[in-house]
């Protein structure tokens, strides 16, 4: 969203032309919310041009992504398919094995010291190195617009004045107002993966990227999973993809209810018993994974005149500015897309702006993993978004089993989907349900950067036995029928 249209929606008061202008002077004090990804991208980039820069932080250094969120969920995962090869797959035939024996602690234990590894090497170790860079442990708000009151762990408050300031304070997982959820030992995903023992039978509530990647690896490690969701899995997307994953994830045994909400839920101090749609569930874990909301309302941000949305979220410019030019904000505190590697791009971006530069943050082409087996990897505009907006558009689907290198692994679940101009043939977006097709969503994105027709991915040489191919394939049905090539026609 540009500056221009945002102060005219939100209504600021503000002169557009004074709030819009980029800051020349570069300042001396910069103070930044928080110590995640954003805020660490944009703490060495100010340290880097001399500013003097301290980092507020109430929890642990690192923020979401290396404590509780992508790196340990990741690791979590690795072991859940490694257990899931072990008990199952398509080569029994030829290769035995004997079933898995998880044990629980063992992985924790394993996962939590990569985490506090990889958070010294790339967090803690930055700041000892960095003597530009100040923490202060405590909870911040503003007093004004150009001073903080930090509260320490010893309860005192001590003002903190600053030139510019950036707010990267992250989320938290929102929990629905369900009767009975309050005063019951429920788990948010941060208690779930810091879980010593498995579930007998796990609970999840939610049909997103967080209820779906661990759904399935707790599945895979051993416990009975009962999926519970609101509407459908990945409503947000193109329906084919929560339909294809939802049927993978009911032959690896889960159930899943679709379109119901819990209406109440009781703990007897051992077990869970939930009401959703006239169904009664009973777990001894239950999982909330309903999303996750902005960390900003301990902020008084009135105070700083920087405004908000109904969800408490801040909205953004391009060039990462507040309502309050001096004020900045990136990370999952923002109107931004809740990605790690955008939150760090912000974050370099608005340390950029606030030295008095003019760097914008590029969404055009922003692409998403989630991390399932088979991976859910989308790019750019989906046929459901198109239709949504009345955006004439012309896609095809490949299934998987068109791909030889999943021929080759014997795993043709999912597939490839492109979407494109109908008169240009430019590539405007591509889905996938396949195999590591994380890993082959950036050759598309960078198709669509390139802008890219997809005459031109269909004529593109790919090696051969590759999921990435299937992008080629993909793009060779808007012309041919790829049934009828050889295996590595051009």
């Amino acid at each position: 969203m540009s500056s221009k249209s945002w102060f005219a929606k939100m209504g600021s008061a503000m002169k557009e032309d004074d709030c819009c202008a980029l800051p020349h002077a570069k300042p001396n004090r910069v103070a930044i919310i928080g110590s995640g990804g954003a805020a660490f991208a944009a703490a060495i980039r100010l340290q880097e041009a001399g500013a003097d820069v301290t980092m507020i932080e109430r929890g642990t250094t690192g923020g979401t992504c290396v404590n509780i969120g992508c790196l340990p969920s990741k690791i979590l995962i690795s072991a859940a398919h490694v257990a899931h090869v072990r008990r199952s797959s398509p080569f029994d035939g030829g290769i035995s094995a004997p079933p898995a024996v998880v044990n629980r602690a063992a992985l924790q234990a394993q996962q939590q010291a990569r985490v506090e590894e990889l958070r010294k090497a790339k967090y803690e170790s930055i700041l000892e190195n960095s003597p530009n860079i100040r923490l202060m442990h405590g909870e911040a708000r503003f007093q004004d617009d150009h001073t903080l009151l930090v509260r320490g762990t010893d309860g005192r408050e001590q003002p903190l004045a600053f030139d510019r300031a950036l707010i990267a304070i992250g989320a938290s997982p929102a929990i629905p107002p369900v009767a009975g959820l309050k005063d019951a030992p429920y788990w948010t995903s941060t208690e779930a993966l810091a879980a010593q023992e498995l579930p007998e039978h796990l609970i999840v509530y939610g049909g997103s990227y967080v209820a779906l990647e661990l759904a399935q690896a707790f599945l895979r490690l051993g416990s009975r999973v009962t999926m519970i969701v609101r509407s459908r899995i990945l409503s947000r997307s193109d329906h084919a993809m929560g339909d294809t994953i939802q049927q993978i994830l009911i032959g690896e045994g889960m159930r899943i209810f679709t379109g119901k909400e819990i209406e109440r839920i009781h703990h007897d101090g051992h077990q869970f018993t939930v009401e959703a749609g006239g169904e009664h569930i009973a777990g001894d874990r239950l999982l909330i994974a309903t999303g996750r909301r902005p960390d900003t309302a301990s902020l008084a941000l009135k105070n700083a005149g920087v405004l908000t949305n109904e969800h408490g979220t801040i909205p953004v410019d391009e060039f990462l500015r507040t309502s309050n030019p001096n004020i900045y904000a990136a990370g999952d505190c923002t109107t931004n897309p809740e990605y790690v590697y955008v939150a760090a791009a912000a974050g370099t971006r608005a340390a950029v702006n606030m030295l008095g530069g003019s760097e914008r943050l590029d969404l055009s082409v922003v692409p998403g993993v989630v991390f399932t087996d088979p991976q859910i990897a989308t790019v750019g505009l989906d046929e459901l978004s198109a239709r949504r907006n009345g955006i004439p558009v012309d896609t095809r689907t490949l299934a998987l089993d068109n791909v030889p290198r999943a021929l080759a692994n014997f795993d043709t679940r999912g597939f490839i989907k492109l979407v494109a101009d109908p008169e240009s043939g430019r590539l405007l977006g591509a889905q996938a349900v396949a195999s590591q097709s994380g890993e082959l969503i950036q050759t598309a994105a960078l198709a669509i950067r390139a802008q890219m027709t997809v005459h031109d991915l269909a004529g593109q040489l790919f090696p051969y036995l590759t999921m990435v191919e299937g992008l080629k394939l993909a793009a060779q049905t808007f012309t041919k029928d790829v049934k009828q090539l050889s295996c590595c026609a051009g």
